[in-house]
């Protein structure tokens, strides 16, 4: 019985990685993140939650940084920082990490937001554009001057470094 409850522990938690992979992939080869995965994400965090033995406690208080950070979602998508989609994912990869996870996943997504601009500057440069190889039309679409940061991906970065310190996972196992 032990070993099923740890199988459907594993099979839920891995959910949230998959999920923020593949907005993360999404996002580079399209610009956008597709509401589904936002909604998984939403949909099987009380699967989570449920199946690792969250405290209700740490339930709410993983609700309020949810919902904390799709205010703050929606304020960066305002201002023209951000998209729709990324608003989205910082949120529900928010629900996901907690409290106090969630102030390194801020810190690393912006880490890895500054790295990423920084990497696609160089690579739409007027010393490196030239020597941009002729491949799928989404590679070209990251090296075209003036495009939009795919942020997702740095989203996704901070997400699954912040993962591992989540209640979610701090009870995994128990």
């Amino acid at each position: 019985m032990a070993d099923m409850i740890h199988a459907l522990q594993t099979l839920v938690l891995a959910g949230f990685p998959v999920l923020v992979i593949v907005a993360a992939l999404r996002d580079v080869t399209s610009y956008t993140i597709p509401n589904w995965i936002s909604l998984a994400l939403a949909g099987l965090f009380p699967l989570a939650a449920l199946a690792v033995g969250l405290p209700l406690s740490d339930v709410g208080l993983n609700l309020a940084v949810g919902a904390g950070a799709l205010v703050a979602g929606m304020a960066m998508f305002a201002l023209g920082w951000i998209g729709g989609g990324d608003a989205k994912l910082f949120a529900t990869a928010a629900l996901w990490l907690g409290w106090p996870a969630f102030i390194n996943d801020i810190a690393v997504t912006g880490l890895a937001g500054g790295a990423l601009a920084m990497v696609l500057l160089a690579l739409r440069s007027t010393h490196v554009r030239p020597f941009v190889p002729n491949g799928p039309a989404w590679f070209g679409r990251l090296a075209e001057p003036g495009e939009n940061v795919p942020y997702g991906v740095a989203i996704a970065v901070g997400a699954l470094m912040a993962f591992p310190q989540s209640g979610l996972m701090q009870h995994f196992g128990n």
